[in-house]
Formats: structure tokens, sequence, C-alpha cells
């Protein structure tokens, strides 16, 4: 009996291995004749050569992983002799890895198609609005897709061990438990997630959108389930979570459309003159394609504190054309100021006036001039003693008694 089971067991494993080997070729030709034909349909279709690139191995390894399954399903002997033989676990484990191969090759399936449709929706194009939505919608329910997917091929993978099925029932009867405790204990992850796709579907902002956030100037770059990153003017990334664009004030620049008003802003002297101006304005704005030919205006808007703003509004195709605009506009006109109206420039005015000389004349330095009436003030005359009678200051003074024996004395 024993001999009989060593040479079935050895003609399970011979003939596995062998049917593996068969296995491996047939994939080799496989995949080799399906890369062909994919490659040159690619070429022909102008499909991305990234996205071509990154299906190649999750497709070899789900035709490789696959052909040796079947091969090691058809070596196998039937159940009594499969589990003396130790059969059972590898075939466990082949199902396994081509589950999550398959659920590998899905996701780059799914990717590769939603890059291929959103091939036609371009976003360098004037009028990108309905592009840069659909574009936002899209690659969130992509990533809802991914998610869906890895969440079916772990439960898929659970399911294949025995204890896993019991286990699932229990969990199961106590799901309602389950859902109350994790959405308490994920309130702030599950409140993001549901904010982007908010944000996804309600079209408040979308990719490629200029906006204004934290008093930063900066472009959607890209939108997920939990936080969105906002590419800034100077290269650095804001990483803001989705509760952010759902609870607090932000400015969109590209909500309706991308076109955009800005101001150049002079303070120049009175001696300006807005007709000459505005002429060299409309001759700048003429030589240059980043107007877009809606709007030229030259007001003066305020003329106080000794200088006249004029105030010049342009209008451009999108926020970074509006910048440059501005900065060509206040360039030109700064070298025609220069140029052709030096008088324009503001200047600083201050009137000399010469002090008045002083028409009242005033004794010399040393001298005292003095009234005739004032001499008898400190004398003692009766008309000072009369002034000294009708004096009342404070108590502690001296009384008339007192002061009358004091100029006794002072006559002796």
């Amino acid at each position: 009996m024993d001999a009989v089971f060593a040479a079935l067991t050895t003609n399970v494993w011979a003939l596995a291995g062998a049917l593996v080997v068969v296995a491996l070729i047939g994939a080799l030709v496989v995949t080799a004749l399906v890369t062909r034909v994919f490659g040159w349909t690619a070429r022909r279709k102008q499909w991305d050569e990234g996205d071509v690139r990154a299906m190649r191995w999750p497709f070899r390894m789900l035709v490789f992983v696959a052909f040796v399954w079947i091969a090691l399903e058809i070596a196998q002997l039937p159940g009594t002799v499969r589990t003396e033989v130790g059969m059972g676990w590898v075939s466990h484990l082949m199902l396994v890895a081509t589950i999550g191969v398959a659920a590998w090759f899905l996701c780059r399936v799914l990717v590769f198609v939603v890059d291929i449709s959103l091939n036609r929706y371009r976003t360098d194009v004037r009028d990108n609005r309905v592009a840069r939505r659909i574009r936002t919608q899209v690659l969130i329910l992509r990533r809802l897709g991914i998610v869906a997917i890895v969440i079916v091929a772990a439960g898929a993978i659970l399911l294949t061990f025995p204890g896993a099925q019991a286990a699932g029932a229990s969990l199961l009867a106590s799901a309602g438990l389950v859902s109350v405790i994790a959405g308490l204990a994920a309130q702030s992850a599950l409140a993001n997630v549901f904010a982007g796709m908010q944000l996804a579907f309600s079209g408040a902002i979308r990719v490629d959108d200029v906006v204004i956030v934290e008093k930063e100037w900066g472009r959607i770059e890209e939108i997920t389930l939990t936080y969105v990153v906002v590419h800034l003017w100077d290269d650095r990334r804001m990483v803001l979570p989705s509760t952010y664009f759902t609870t607090t004030p932000f400015q969109n620049w590209t909500r309706r459309n991308s076109e955009l008003l800005g101001a150049v802003e002079f303070d120049l002297d009175w001696r300006v003159t807005p007709g000459e101006m505005r002429d060299e304005m409309h001759r700048v704005l003429d030589s240059t394609d980043l107007w877009d030919k809606r709007t030229a205006v030259l007001q003066v808007t305020d003329a106080t504190g000794g200088y006249v703003r004029v105030r010049i509004l342009v209008s451009a195709l999108d926020a970074p054309t509006l910048f440059d605009l501005r900065c060509y506009v206040r360039e030109e006109l700064v070298a025609w100021l220069h140029k052709r109206s030096p008088q324009s420039i503001p200047r600083e005015r201050v009137q000399m006036v010469e002090a008045e000389p002083n028409r009242r004349s005033r004794p010399k330095t040393g001298s005292v001039s003095m009234h005739a009436d004032d001499r008898n003030v400190f004398a003692g005359g009766d008309a000072a003693e009369q002034r000294a009678s009708q004096f009342t200051g404070p108590i502690d003074v001296l009384t008339p008694e007192e002061i009358a024996e004091a100029r006794a004395k002072g006559r002796d």
C-alpha cells in the first residue's frame, strides 16, 4: 500500500510539474500575442504610452497565475488522494493569488479606460469649464471604483478561508452595532469622504480651477475623497481637507468662466493729459496678444493730495495672462511717461514764503518802558494805598494795623 501511495504521489507531482511548464509556455505565447496586438492598436489610436506600459505587468501576471492554477487543478487526483498528496494548500494559494492579481489588473484597466475617455475633454482650450467639471467627477468616480474593487477582492480572499466564513456570519449579525461604533470613531474621516463626493458633483471646485485659499493664489491640482491639493503660484502645494471647501469661504476665479478684469493704477502730476495717455494705452494693448479685446478703459478716479490717480482697466483670458498683461501695460506706460510726457511724473511742490516784518516797535534789550500811571502801582502814594485797602487776600496776611506799623518803622 505504501508503495502504491508513493507511486501516486510521485506521478501527481511529476504530472503537475509538466503541466506547469506547459502552462508557462502557453501563458508566454498568449501574453506575447496580446501585447503585440494591443501595442499596435495603441500606436494607431495614439494612446498614452505610460498607460499602455502600466497595464502590461498586471496582465502578464494574471495570465501566468491563471494558467498555472489551471494546470495544477488538472494534475490533481480525486479528493481523497488529493488531500493525501498535499495539493490542497497549493490550490488555495493559487486561488488567492489569482484574486489579488485580477483585482490589480481591473484597477489598471479602470485607470486606462478613464484616461482614454478624458482625452476627449481637454483643459488647455479657452472654454474648458465643462471639461474641468467632467474631469473632476470622473476622477472621483475612478477612485471610488478602485476602492470598491479592493474591498471586494479582500472580501473574496477572506471568504476562501473556512474560518472567515463563520466569522462573517457573526459579523453580519452585529453589523448594526459595529456600524454605529465605526461611525462615531471615524466621524472626521467620513465627513471628509462625503465632502469630497459633494465637491465632485456640486461643481463648487474643479480640477484646474483658480482659487484663493488662506490668502494664497493657486490652482486645484487634485481632488480626492478626503483632501484637496492646491498648486500655489510659487510651486508649493497646499493640502486642505475636503471639509475646508464646504465650511470655509474661498474665492473661485473660474467658477463660470476664466476671463478676468484687472486694474493698473498710477499716481501722476496734475499736468498729465488723460487723452494722450488713453491713446498710448490703446496702442500698447493692440500690440500684444495678452489682451482679449473685451475691456480697455482709462479713467481718472481721484485727484486729491497733490496727485491725479489714473486707473486702467483691462481684461484677459485667464488669471496668469491677466497678470502678465498688467505688468506689460505698466512697463510700457512708465516708459512712455519718461519719454513723451515727463511733466506727468509726480513731483513734490514746496512754496517758499518770506517772513513778514514785525510792525510793532519793541524796546531795546535792557531798557524798560513803563506808562506813567504804571509807575505809581508799586510806589507808596495815595492811589497805591487805596488799591491795597481794596485787596482782599488770604486770611493769614497782615492786618491794616500791622501794615501801618511797618510803614511807620520804615519812615523812621
